[in-house]
């Protein structure tokens, strides 16, 4: 680097992704509200300026965020709920190990909290998350469960329904790590968690062969 050259000054193409991180970081730490512009640029070692050439508005930012660092891993979950010879109950399994995975990554966990604690101040946040993470989520594993009704593979019942059963210790899981451990409440095996529920929850939902329930 030459004597007197900013030290953000980069690549242009790495950039973007390193502004996305530092927003990621930003966000983490401080929440929407607080986290301010110049906090993201300092983070990412750029000037205000050259974040402006690539975000607009801390919304801007949020969504790449999301479809950067969250949205790209529900593409296995997709790909895992596509596989018609996958039998339902393997598909939990591999599903609820692939976001136990994520969530210890350090990356879904504080944005899903974000976005639940300022949503209603910024609604734009529950708008990208339910596009761009929870719809995707939705409709990959309620596709896989109605594929396994018609299989006779999961008991009947709305398909969506089903999904928010297998959803719910996911969310208590992730709330309890992001809220309740940081005060001192005893941390919990998210693995462990979901691997033990997906034994209570696949007792209820699955089928015996020629069961047949109404």
């Amino acid at each position: 680097m030459q004597a007197g050259q900013p030290k953000w000054r980069r690549r242009s193409e790495a950039r973007p992704g390193e502004i996305i991180e530092a927003a990621l970081a930003v966000f983490a730490e401080k929440g929407f509200a607080a986290a301010r512009l110049d906090d993201i640029a300092a983070r990412a070692g750029v000037s205000k300026g050259a974040l402006y050439l690539y975000f607009e508005t801390k919304q801007d930012l949020f969504r790449a965020v999301v479809r950067e660092t969250v949205a790209p891993n529900l593409a296995a979950v997709e790909v895992f709920a596509g596989q018609g010879g996958l039998a339902f109950g393997d598909l939990v399994r591999l599903v609820f190990a692939r976001i136990a995975g994520v969530v210890a990554e350090g990356r879904l966990g504080p944005v899903a909290k974000m976005v639940i604690g300022e949503s209603r101040n910024f609604p734009e946040l529950a708008k990208v998350w339910h596009e761009d993470v929870v719809s995707r989520m939705l409709n990959a594993i309620s596709g896989a469960v109605a594929a396994a009704q018609a299989r006779g593979e999961v008991a009947p019942g709305d398909p969506r329904f089903h999904v928010f059963t297998l959803a719910g210790p996911l969310l208590m899981g992730v709330l309890w790590r992001e809220v309740f451990v940081p005060i001192g409440a005893e941390p919990i095996d998210l693995k462990a968690l979901l691997a033990q529920h997906a034994e209570v929850v696949l007792g209820g939902m699955l089928l015996e062969p020629g069961e047949a329930r109404t």
